[in-house]
């Protein structure tokens, strides 16, 4: 059943919306790969680091901030890419947004938010400079809040909910999944949306991922840009 023929099935479903994650970066441990049964199928949970850099402007020195993800891979993809990783390797990715919770046990790890991989490729151990991408369309949930920060910089922060029609290897069909995350704005963008966003209109943005610095560790898209359409 190709994608068209699934949205035309359920016409009473959400309009579907693109949710497109890319990362680059290091293996944070070796997989632990298992295998399901009915049929047998490889699955497992890995973390990848991405690292960036910026200047620090009251210093006049450059800090590094590392991202820890969660990607769940399974089916062919953990075969072809990730039987002989090892830690430290470089991974390539391409995936969206779930709402699977990651299964670690490290209470520092056990954020909210997880991607699941549809294209994965290896590379041998080595530096490279990371990659944190995504791209999504979006609806509001809330309304917008523009705040200062102790820098006097503007922040703007809001909810978003995410539909994707995803296609479930167990199930073996095409799904409608709803994926909610809260949203950072930063700088005149950050601005213009407080001023005209409200609750159901629809974003385009573009941006990376992030996670709060508490125990929750819960997953954020940190915006660079965001495109805004009214709702009618």
């Amino acid at each position: 059943m190709s994608l068209s023929d699934a949205v035309n099935k359920h016409p009473k479903s959400p309009n579907p919306q693109l949710c497109a994650v890319t990362l680059l970066g290091n293996l944070v441990a070796t997989p632990d790969i298992r295998y399901r049964a009915n049929p047998a199928t490889a699955v497992t949970e890995i973390v990848l680091a991405t690292s960036s850099k910026w200047l620090d402007k009251i210093t006049n020195k450059y800090k590094e901030w590392t991202s820890y993800h969660h990607v769940k891979v399974e089916g062919e993809l953990v075969e072809l890419a990730l039987l002989n990783a090892n830690k430290g390797d470089i991974i390539l990715l391409h995936g969206y947004l779930s709402n699977i919770k990651p299964k670690s046990t490290d209470k520092s790890t056990n954020h909210l938010g997880i991607v699941h991989a549809n294209f994965v490729q290896k590379f041998e151990k080595g530096y490279t400079q990371a990659i944190n991408q995504i791209h999504c369309s979006a609806q509001l949930t809330s309304k917008p809040k523009l705040m200062l920060t102790e820098q006097n910089k503007n922040i703007t922060q809001a909810n978003i909910v995410i539909n994707q029609h995803i296609y479930n290897t167990d199930k073996q069909a095409w799904q409608t999944i709803s994926v909610e995350r809260a949203i950072h704005v930063w700088g005149k963008q950050a601005q213009y949306l407080a001023e005209h966003g409200d609750i159901g209109d629809e974003l385009m943005l573009e941006g990376k991922l992030s996670y709060t610095s508490g125990v929750s560790k819960d997953q954020f898209i940190e915006v660079k840009n965001v495109h805004l359409f009214k709702g009618t």
